[in-house]
């Protein structure tokens, strides 16, 4: 039996707590990678932000199972994936029952219904697009895969479910299957595709052109055929491939002049944000920050080398970054353009201030909020994160004072 679900008004404000760096000393907790330095000034530990703010903490929704993404509506509805496999749509301090219509997933270990996206043209076409971690029977294992369907005008069901994108080759693993989708500005679709948690000295990780483990990928939305303008045309590369040499990418934004960034799990003391460049290397797993779980070495225990990209920032101990978004609001003017992350290990939204494509500084948000595993931003300014868990919750974070 699935746990019942209790929705809560917008107006049933849990508490209201202040709004800074609950552990401000977490610069200074001791590294997980002994002996590592980074390559420029502000790459890991930038100065912390300093100032408070108070805000409100309100429940919109708890009992979720396990929630993974979500994406707003241009109607103002809010779809959720939950990674047993449901999608629900929440909406005027209601959440809707399980969406019909979608495939069958594997949800074992960190497999499931992953990320949701909308495209511009939503209103018209009714269009969405969902990742998930497909079971495939007829070859084992299973793989990060792309479905769109048609939402109803009740949106009660999916009609028209197709898979458009699969990850090739796939995995007996339960591990790692990125994934966030976002649309560029030509309408093209990002796919973040995990590198299945393959041993470092695996040759056909990350690093081979020949598979979509680690890679960043822009599809068609429409075919899943790669986009026009993709770097890779040769004949051993595939052509999805938009980026390579990443880990495990569960965080992707476009930032205010249109440009993919992406924050991934790296291994321990080795989280990555990036901006992935067309045809760039990102180095995992030959070039890391950061140190096996055993405290082993990567591969050689290399941060840099010839060809491969330095991340614009690294974590060490991590966050584990899920969800990400860069703030544009009328709430929190103080916060315009910066970037926000979800962090599961963190147990908050980690602000970083940027300056140009450097990090300036960083703040931990509510920390102790919990697991946080997405990001979005109302209507209004405020935040809606949600929580990871079985159960699992949506809030609201405002600011002291303003209506729910």
């Amino acid at each position: 039996m699935s746990k019942p679900l209790r929705i809560l008004s917008c107006a049933l404000a849990l508490a209201l707590v202040p709004l800074s760096p609950a552990r401000a000393d977490f610069n200074d907790y001791p590294p997980e990678a002994k002996g590592q330095s980074p390559a420029f000034a502000n790459q890991t530990r930038a100065p912390i932000i300093p100032g408070a703010l108070r805000l409100s903490r309100t429940s919109l929704a708890e009992g979720l199972r396990s929630p993974w993404g979500m994406t707003w509506l241009p109607d103002g509805g809010l779809l959720i994936t939950e990674r047993e496999g449901t999608l629900r749509l929440y909406r005027d301090g209601q959440l809707s029952a399980p969406i019909t219509g979608l495939p069958a997933v594997d949800s074992d270990g960190q497999g499931g219904l992953l990320d949701v996206a909308v495209a511009p043209d939503f209103a018209q076409t009714r269009q969405i697009w969902f990742s998930f971690a497909e079971p495939r029977g007829d070859q084992g294992g299973n793989a990060t895969a792309v479905g769109t369907g048609k939402l109803s005008e009740g949106a009660s069901a999916l009609t028209d479910v197709r898979v458009i994108f699969q990850q090739e080759p796939p995995h007996a693993t339960p591990m790692h299957f990125g994934s966030r989708l976002v649309f560029d500005r030509d309408g093209q679709l990002y796919v973040t595709a995990g590198e299945r948690s393959l041993p470092p000295e695996e040759p056909d990780g990350a690093q081979a052109l020949g598979n979509h483990l680690g890679k960043v990928l822009r599809i068609d939305p429409a075919t899943g055929a790669a986009s026009a303008g993709n770097p890779f045309t040769e004949a051993q590369a595939r052509p999805e491939i938009w980026s390579y040499g990443h880990r495990n990418i569960q965080a992707a934004a476009l930032d205010p002049q249109g440009r993919l960034w992406t924050v991934e799990h790296g291994p321990k003391g080795g989280d990555e944000l990036n901006l992935p460049q067309p045809g760039l290397n990102y180095g995992w797993p030959v070039i890391t920050y950061g140190v096996q779980y055993d405290d082993n070495p990567v591969g050689a225990g290399i941060t840099a080398k010839d060809g491969m990209e330095q991340p614009v920032y690294y974590w060490d101990p991590v966050i584990a970054p899920s969800g990400m978004i860069f703030y544009q609001g009328e709430m929190f003017p103080e916060w315009q353009g910066d970037l926000l992350i979800g962090g599961l290990r963190a147990g908050s939204v980690v602000r970083l201030k940027l300056d140009g494509d450097r990090v300036a500084g960083e703040q931990r948000l509510v920390q102790g909020i919990g697991r946080v595993r997405d990001i979005e931003i109302a209507p209004d300014g405020a935040l809606l994160v949600l929580i990871d868990g079985d159960p699992g919750s949506l809030i609201r974070l405002a600011r002291r004072g303003a209506a729910p």
